[in-house]
């Protein structure tokens, strides 16, 4: 099977996400500052997840560029990765109309800590088809930078319930983890050529 479909049924999905979560903004109810201020909240949030969903598709990209070809138990990973990115949206306007408060931040951790763990799942599962040898088992090895996000949104959910701060700070501390660019990928495919 060849890869594009994949490629591009993923960004599909990945830009129907963004779409839904920028209509999620609703215009001021005013025209002044504070009826600007009134969206502070929902705007971080929208921020924070758009900052995700950018990470997920830099980092599937270079991802996908390491497949030689797919298989269903790549398909199956991969669509694995997209449910748990599809909930974004929701718990982005969830997180943002609650102001952060415990439940609706231990779901937007949970959400981002199960994203994680399927998109280890999805690499491992093309690491099982393509080999030990290959370019992504080569780039990644351990994976020290992905196993450090799951520990950090698995401590996100339980911190949560009694410290959201402490919770808050973890995701956008993750997230400035994963901004810096990875070029572990990049390297290992320009090493290939």
């Amino acid at each position: 099977m060849n890869k594009s479909r994949l490629e591009a049924f993923s960004d599909g999905v990945l830009a129907i996400i963004i779409t839904i979560m920028v209509l999620e903004l609703k215009i001021p109810e005013g025209d002044d500052w504070h009826s600007l201020q009134l969206l502070l909240p929902k705007f971080v949030s929208y921020i924070t997840s758009f900052i995700y969903i950018a990470i997920y598709w830099n980092n599937h990209h270079h991802l996908l560029h390491t497949v030689k070809h797919i298989t269903g138990g790549i398909l199956w990973a991969n669509t694995h990765l997209l449910f748990w990115l599809s909930l974004v949206p929701f718990v982005t306007a969830w997180a943002g109309e609650c102001h952060f408060t415990e439940l609706p931040v231990a779901a937007y951790s949970f959400m981002l800590l199960m994203s994680a763990i399927a998109y280890f799942i999805l690499s491992r599962t093309i690491v099982a088809v393509h080999g030990k040898e290959s370019v992504l088992s080569t780039a990644i090895g351990k994976d020290l930078k992905g196993m450090i996000s799951v520990i950090a949104y698995a401590l996100a959910v339980v911190f949560a319930f009694f410290a959201t701060e402490i919770s808050l700070f973890l995701i956008l501390a993750m997230a400035v983890l994963w901004l810096i660019p990875d070029r572990r990928i990049e390297n290992k495919l320009k090493e290939k050529e």
